[in-house]
């Protein structure tokens, strides 16, 4: 006699859910916040100067290495680009590497970005933070970024300004 009960329960509250999370998100002003064109083909020598403006300002470096095509990386590049973030893009120097998803056999780009800070690209983004001497001060948290598009945004920027 309660299992009708239960269902007709369950069903009300599908009906009353909030949308799901598989659902897109938006961003204010990002026609497709899934795509983005941050991503610098030739990243050595803008990690070279964000590295050098680095030390003399004394902010470490965001180093997002992933694509633009990677819902995740470029959801991740289009958050930091909105006002919200503001305080994120004012506390590093933010460089947006494109390495393309070299998780996946034949799709990566410019490997010499991962060699050069010893990661072993597990999914994009790997989102590095370094000190003005290329240090990598964030090694286990670095390549948990690559659900971006599935964290919240409060999440994000706790980690990122915590």
């Amino acid at each position: 006699m309660t299992r009708p009960i239960t269902l007709a329960l369950a069903a009300a509250m599908l009906a009353t859910s909030p949308a799901s999370a598989a659902e897109p998100r938006t961003l204010p002003g990002v026609e497709d916040p899934y795509k983005s064109t941050a991503f610098i083909a030739d990243p050595m020598p803008a990690i070279d100067a964000a590295l050098a403006t680095a030390k003399q300002s004394g902010k470490p470096v965001l180093l997002v290495m992933g694509t633009g095509g990677c819902h995740d990386s470029a959801w991740l590049a289009n958050l930091i680009a909105t006002d919200r973030f503001a305080p994120v893009r004012a506390r590093y120097e933010i460089i947006y590497a494109d390495i393309g998803m070299p998780h996946v056999r034949g799709w990566g780009r410019n490997p010499e970005v991962a060699k050069r800070f010893r990661f072993k690209i597990k999914g994009t983004p790997t989102v590095a933070i370094l000190d003005a001497d290329g240090r990598v001060l964030n090694r286990k948290a670095a390549p948990k970024w690559r659900n971006a598009a599935s964290r919240s945004d409060d999440e994000i920027y706790n980690e990122l300004m915590g």
